[in-house]
């Protein structure tokens, strides 16, 4: 009895991990504090870039104005 016992339960266990495997989790990816302070710089540097092209173009598009008036 023990041993079909044992073996009933290594099976159910391999059966229980392997469809653990199969459901995906809802819960999002750990992402570290070192990742996200990298992340995070990233975007500022991404937003003063393209606050710097809109400023140059607001720049260029007055002195396009100036000269044809």
């Amino acid at each position: 009895m023990n041993r079909k016992k044992k073996i009933n339960s290594i099976l159910k266990a391999k059966l229980k991990k392997k469809n653990a495997k199969l459901h995906n989790s809802n819960k999002p990816r750990y992402i570290s504090k070192a990742e996200r302070a990298k992340l995070e710089a990233e975007e500022q540097e991404k937003a003063s870039e393209v606050s710097e092209a809109s400023e140059q173009e607001q720049v260029e598009s007055t002195d396009i104005g100036e000269t044809t008036k």
